[in-house]
């Protein structure tokens, strides 16, 4: 087990329904947006103003950057450990997208080095498979040959300049939110607030400084950019040459978000779902839905095209849902016509009929594709809602991992400690309340209104009902149900989550209902309450974090994992280098990344033929005969398996959770210990492999050889069964 150790508004117009709730002019609270010089106000106090917004952005930027990195060098010592503990600190999938990256720079060249990848034999045994088509490693890829290309090896290693880049989308991803919560506001102080957030609920926010390779940590920037270009598009203001501008700066930043994580199209989905809302609710033109729609097919495309034309992303549901989105409603005349009821009942029948075409031409994609690369995420939705069987072995394996449940109540009470949870939520149902009115309105508006009379009535709305403030708002919300059902995708909610909360406290819709409550309200006041509140918070955060990060940031740990080290300096020296190995997904995807050797299974569990693959190896610590394991770890060419004792006799999990009880559960035995099993479950006839092997018994020394042994491993070369008729001859020539 690895540990740490201690080291040593408008004029002339009647006010509209819900004015209340309406911010005060622009022009009277100075706002600088991050746009308005490309907007044309070249005025010195602009300039300036925006400078400074700019510079804060990128010093909020940066902290956060070195913020990590220190972290990461004070818990690991990663500077004064050996090369092999460094490889064994990126934990689980995270060593084996390391290895791509180093499989590269050892390549003789980089042609040699992406021919290895596209015709890969090292990561399933028996297997030649293409890495760039199944795994979103072109992150790897492009870090490699720019690391070959660059004048820096001499003074930087190449495991710096990985991990420093990943540290770096950090301080991309605060930029990100800085922006949109300046660009929502209309005040940087918002975005300064939303990178001190941010920053100070890193445990909420990121887990970068301990899983550096995960795909989230590479995507999730790039998607906080996405939304950034997505809320400047939105805004009224912009020319056409600026919206073409924007419209390409969302295709690249869905580009990249696409092309960095596999779980992208589920993503895109709950995207695309906020879009539809905001189109049914008429918050935006057809222009607008159109483009934003066909930026995200062409993101989606040109990742299908760049992977090899991965069926898994032409099977996508958010694929299949955008054409029939698009389709019905170029069929369907006449939707937003009628008077309130008739408006709801066609919005009924034309969701009812966007999701039965949709369901339906999904269907017929994976038929036609022989697509089930994701229907263990499918099994998985269906299980955690009670909508299925649970006894499947891969479902259970994620609904038994604490990072897929849902989500733990400290972190709401986390959250509420740096000040940030109380005004998002008051920003959530404030604007939640308008939004429902503005959307009443909106579907109440007579058939026939012309578009100088609709974009009249825009302007005259509340802020809130600007589109972009509207699209923020159902991110924000759509995304949190995502992160309160489960628990991984908090990080997509947590960052936004700054931003919003940052827009409510800056912002004018707040204040301007408070001080509208207590009949008080004007511009003076409007204006000092937008900026002193957030300073005052500021300094507050200030004076109660700032001796607790410095007290973290004192802290050294150490890098302290003897048994794999010890385990990997004997694979290395002791085994053949086309040996192949069998064991844990995450302890192979170690072993593939120290030493280079040949697996049969990996934790990348996007393809079905792994996934069985995968249950069947772990039948070595299921209650199996010799001989069944024997012969499933030959089919798979095992040279090797290693036994882990914290999974053999695992006790991190509870009972019904363990992995022994869930291969049980799969084979339809009774499980280990007191409790209850279910009636139809039988007392399993052979007893727990990964237990007997250990006695030694000449059945079992006649087929498994231990090799290595320590405290936490248990290494056994797998013998070739001898032929009967070879065995008969042998017999018969020694009894002459």
């Amino acid at each position: 087990m690895t540990s740490l150790r201690q080291r040593k508004g408008t004029k002339g117009k009647e006010p509209p329904l819900g004015a209340e709730f309406q911010s005060q002019p622009s022009n009277c609270c100075s706002d600088h947006h991050p746009e308005k010089i490309l907007l044309g106000d070249w005025s010195w106090g602009s300039i300036i103003w925006t400078s400074v917004g700019w510079s804060v952005s990128v010093g909020l930027g940066l902290l956060c950057c070195i913020y990590v990195a220190t972290l990461h060098e004070n818990d690991l010592w990663f500077s004064n450990i050996k090369e092999v503990e460094r490889e064994i600190s990126f934990r689980t999938e995270c060593g084996l997208y390391y290895s791509y990256y180093k499989q590269i720079l050892q390549a003789p060249s980089i042609q040699e080095g992406l021919s290895d990848l596209i015709h890969d034999n090292l990561t399933e045994s028996k297997r030649t498979i293409n890495l760039l088509q199944r795994m979103n490693i072109y992150q790897e890829v492009f870090l490699s040959i720019l690391y070959r290309l660059l004048p820096i090896q001499a003074y930087l290693e190449p495991v710096y300049f990985y991990i420093y880049t990943v540290f770096s989308l950090q301080a991309v991803y605060v930029i990100a939110l800085y922006l949109t919560a300046w660009l929502l506001s209309g005040s940087w102080l918002a975005g300064a607030l939303a990178g001190v957030w941010y920053i100070l609920n890193r445990v909420d926010t990121t887990r970068v400084e301990f899983t550096i390779s995960l795909r989230e940590n590479w995507s999730l920037p790039f998607l906080a950019l996405q939304v950034t270009a997505i809320t400047c598009y939105l805004r009224p203001q912009l020319s056409a040459l600026q919206q073409k501008v924007m419209v390409w700066l969302m295709y690249v930043t869905t580009f990249c978000f696409c092309l960095t994580w596999q779980f992208n199209q589920f993503i895109l989905l709950v995207q695309a779902l906020i879009i539809y809302t905001l189109d049914c609710a008429d918050f935006l033109s057809t222009t607008q839905v159109t483009t934003l729609y066909l930026v995200q097919v062409s993101g989606l495309l040109s990742v299908w095209l760049l992977q090899f034309c991965n069926s898994m992303i032409l099977g996508s549901l958010v694929l299949s849902f955008i054409v029939a989105t698009l389709f019905i409603r170029h069929c369907q005349s006449g939707l937003k016509s009628g008077t309130l009821l008739v408006r709801v009942g066609k919005l009924l029948l034309h969701t009812t009929m966007v999701l039965l075409l949709t369901f339906t031409i999904n269907y017929l994609a994976k038929k036609a594709l022989q697509l089930r690369s994701d229907e263990h995420i499918f099994k998985f939705i269906k299980s955690k809602f009670a909508l299925g069987p649970t006894r499947d072995f891969d479902a259970n394996l994620y609904l038994c991992e604490e990072a897929f449940g849902l989500l733990p109540l400290d972190t709401l009470e986390r959250l509420g400690g740096t000040l940030m949870l109380y005004p998002y939520i008051l920003t959530l149902l404030l604007l939640s309340c308008m939004f429902t009115v503005a959307v009443l309105q909106n579907l109440s508006r007579p058939k026939g209104v012309s578009a100088d009379e609709r974009k009249g009535a825009s302007e005259g709305r509340a802020v809130a009902f600007r589109p972009d403030v509207a699209y923020n708002l159902l991110h924000s919300l759509f995304f949190g149900l995502l992160a309160f059902s489960t628990m991984r995708m908090k990080y997509i909610w947590t960052g936004h989550m700054c931003a919003v909360a940052a827009f409510g406290v800056c912002g004018t819709e707040l204040w301007t209902l408070i001080l509208s409550a207590l009949r008080c309200n004007n511009k003076f006041l409007l204006r000092l309450v937008r900026y002193a509140v957030p300073l005052v918070m500021m300094g507050c955060l200030y004076y109660k974090f700032w001796p607790k990060l410095m007290e973290e940031l004192s802290e050294l740990r150490e890098f302290y994992d003897p048994d794999t080290v010890e385990l990997m300096t004997w694979i290395s020296t002791k085994t053949p280098k086309r040996a192949v190995f069998a064991g844990s997904m995450q302890l192979l995807a170690g072993i593939k990344l120290c030493t280079g050797r040949v697996l049969t299974n990996h934790p990348h569990y996007e393809d079905k033929d792994l996934r069985e693959r995968t249950r069947q190896v772990y039948q070595v610590y299921a209650r199996r005969s010799l001989e069944e394991v024997h012969d499933i770890l030959r089919a798979v060419g095992a040279d090797y398996v290693v036994l882990e004792n914290s999974i053999c006799y695992e006790r991190r999990h509870r009972r019904g959770c363990r992995l022994r009880d869930l291969l049980d559960l799969a084979n339809g035995h009774i499980m280990d210990g007191p409790g209850d099993n279910d009636l139809d479950l039988v007392p399993a006839s052979h007893p727990r492999f990964c237990e007997a092997i250990k006695s030694d018994e000449a059945a079992y020394t006649a087929l498994f050889t231990r090799t290595f042994q320590n405290k936490t491993f248990h290494v056994y070369r797998v013998k070739k069964k001898r032929k009967k008729s070879a065995k008969s001859s042998s017999e018969s020539s020694s009894a002459q």
